[in-house]
């Protein structure tokens, strides 16, 4: 089987990043953004994934976070279409649920060719430790519109912010992991009927 990794660079006036992907990795990761709150989240789609991610990022975190979050979730959408190739003999779907003491979160992934977001997250808080939440949405809407695929992200329940955040990233990184898996009865075959994705 290929090596299922990629390197991007995304330089603009705003941001300058540079992502490193592996998608059959062990959930290594390394992130120098800037934004704590955000490296924290992402090392937990590395870890429930088990894809080995490295991320730098210099922005213009002397305005807000907002072009940083976004532009991550850009550049980590492109090296993860790279990465992942022509989708001969994955899975193709995957979903979580995941529980974090009194909050839930499902996620459901297709790596259908077609981006979409579709999320419904009721922040209890607007921010957690000064990191504005509405942001997890701009670096979703990022990730789905360069990844190509279509994602459903709902939290079911919970009053802590930050644990409904958690769950939301811990589920997709599980369902990206179950979505990227090698199916051996799909060995060569794209899992479409349109016989592309």
């Amino acid at each position: 089987m290929a090596e299922r990794k990629a390197r991007v660079e995304r330089n603009t006036l705003e941001t300058q990043i540079t992502v490193e992907i592996n998608l059959d990795g062990t959930g290594t990761s390394s992130f120098d953004t800037g934004v704590p709150f955000l490296e924290h989240m992402m090392d937990q789609i590395a870890r429930h994934g088990l894809v080995d991610l490295n991320i730098v990022s210099k922005g213009d975190l002397h305005i807000d976070d907002h072009h940083t979050v976004e532009d991550i979730g850009i550049t980590l959408g492109q090296a993860f279409r790279q990465a992942v190739g022509d989708k001969k003999g994955i899975r193709r779907y995957g979903h979580a649920y995941v529980p974090l003491d009194e909050a839930l979160s499902r996620v459901v992934i297709d790596l259908s060719g077609r981006p979409g977001l579709m999320m419904d997250v009721p922040y209890t808080r607007g921010s957690v430790g000064g990191f504005d939440v509405d942001l997890f949405a701009e670096f979703f809407q990022g990730f789905v519109n360069h990844s190509m695929v279509t994602l459903h992200i709902d939290n079911l329940k919970g009053k802590n912010t930050h644990h409904q955040i958690e769950t939301v990233f811990k589920a997709f990184g599980r369902a990206l992991r179950m979505a990227i898996e090698m199916d051996e009865r799909m060995a060569g075959i794209t899992p479409s009927t349109k016989g592309s994705l």
